[in-house]
């Protein structure tokens, strides 16, 4: 059930923020964006990031006059995805929304402009979809991404450890209406 491709919310006063649907023109401002927030997220090939964009039913990004302030790229339950993380959901859930990435440009935090993303998403998955899943670094840490998951109604389902218990990803999830 798709949401409208472009809606307009308020970024601090006077400054009108978009969020619409990334093109492949969006793409280059959209990979380095992903790769300076490196180890929030895993770096990404202009490779990798057309496989994902080709498979991802959930791809917004939010914009202002000066340029793109985030984005976030969610791909459907089923496929045959690269990712551990994707890999420890699949094997748990026959049917998910599994949010890869969730980036927002330093200028643009504590803004709602994440907020409004993951706000795009639910109201995209909700009726057509059991959940939403992402995992959250735990080491290394990213607490504030555990506090603003946690008001957004993700609950913690499980932790997975890699690289000898050296990283670890606390998996969330929130439950959508259906």
């Amino acid at each position: 059930m798709p949401t409208p491709a472009a809606t307009r919310v308020t970024g601090r006063p006077g400054s009108a923020v978009r969020v619409r649907d990334a093109v492949a023109g969006d793409h280059a401002a959209i990979l380095a964006l992903n790769n300076t927030a490196i180890p929030h997220v895993n770096a990404l090939s202009a490779g990798e990031l057309a496989w994902l964009s080709g498979h991802a039913n959930f791809f917004r990004l939010a914009e202002d006059e000066d340029g793109l302030l985030g984005f976030s790229l969610v791909l459907p339950s089923g496929l045959d995805y690269w990712s551990d993380n994707y890999k420890w959901f699949a094997v748990r859930f026959d049917r998910f929304l599994y949010l890869d990435r969730v980036v927002v440009a330093e200028r643009a935090r504590r803004r709602g402009v994440g907020r409004q993303l993951y706000e795009a998403l639910f109201a995209y998955g909700s009726g057509a979809w059991p959940r939403v899943t992402l995992e959250v670094n735990l080491r290394p840490p990213n607490p504030d991404s555990e506090r603003f998951h946690a008001r957004l109604g993700f609950t913690t389902i499980g932790v997975r450890e890699y690289e000898g218990g050296a990283s670890a990803v606390l998996m969330m999830e929130r439950a959508l209406d259906t």
